[in-house]
């Protein structure tokens, strides 16, 4: 595997491996079984995969976690080995960002809602960087974990409406045993919340299967906030059923539903969802 840290080196390593498929599987670091999911399906479906690990200052908030963000980089070169990756892509801020254009891009309506809602301007430094490097790799494939769905929904709708060449693969959600989505934040949870933090995809499931049993959207929501309520003490950012992926009110001709939380904890953010297929119901 090798590592490079310039867009010059990126693309000379490219360029000698044109005519390969290309899996690129975006990541901010501090890799866990979820990255690894992506990097193994990325492995099984492309000649030659390319693994990002950049924490994006595009995307995070003024008041966010950017300079607390977890890093080990030489944890994730392993885990990136094992994993059988051929090039690992780790630009500095200054690299990827040499000066500032001036030009931005805006996801608009999308962006509004969820996790947006509460996060002005980050889905826009997500597009932001991952313009940049599908740009700079240009992939055969490019994957996302479904954990973040309103990010992947905004990639997904994104590539579509701009028609970028590369095809978008979904990677569901991986779980600790006891249900819990896995994520680099995880670490920063107490004992106490950790133990907590599984009632979010426990409220999701209970909310999911009564909307099966009742199609009463407005019931569903209140079933899952309570069990969070009175399961955790944290704060819930929000708890949402809409459509997938325009992430719209719930309608008759949705073919898909995307059940999603979000909840504050003392110094952690956690997020989880289920994407319901509505033919399957």
């Amino acid at each position: 595997m090798q590592t490079v840290q310039t867009i010059d080196e990126l693309k000379h390593i490219l360029e000698a491996n044109k005519n390969k498929t290309i899996g690129l599987v975006p990541t901010m670091g501090y890799l866990h079984e979820g990255h690894q999911a992506l990097l193994n399906r990325a492995r099984k479906e492309n000649d030659f995969v390319v693994a990002t690990i950049f924490v994006n200052p595009a995307q995070f908030g003024p008041n966010e976690d950017l300079d607390r963000y977890p890093r080990d980089i030489e944890r994730d070169l392993k885990i990136a080995t094992e994993a059988g990756v051929d090039l690992i892509f780790n630009p500095t801020p200054e690299e990827m960002y040499p000066f500032e254009s001036g030009i931005t891009i805006q996801v608009g309506e999308l962006s509004t809602k969820l996790c947006g809602e509460s996060r002005p301007g980050h889905f826009d430094g997500v597009l932001k960087v991952i313009t940049k490097l599908f740009n700079l790799v240009q992939p055969t494939k490019a994957y996302f974990g479904q954990k973040d769905a309103q990010q992947l929904a905004i990639i997904e709708t994104f590539v579509h409406a701009y028609n970028f060449p590369v095809q978008i693969v979904r990677v569901q959600t991986v779980r600790e045993g006891d249900g819990l989505a896995k994520s680099s934040r995880n670490v920063f949870l107490s004992e106490v919340e950790r133990a907590e933090a599984i009632h979010l995809h426990k409220a999701l499931t209970l909310a999911t299967e009564h909307w099966k049993q009742t199609n009463n959207v407005d019931e569903a929501i209140a079933i899952g906030k309570a069990h969070i309520e009175e399961n955790t003490a944290g704060k819930i950012d929000y708890f949402e059923v809409v459509t997938y992926p325009l992430l719209q009110q719930v309608s008759e001709q949705a073919s898909q539903l995307l059940f999603a939380t979000a909840v504050f904890f003392e110094k952690a953010r956690l997020i989880d969802n289920i994407l319901v297929d509505v033919k399957e119901v």
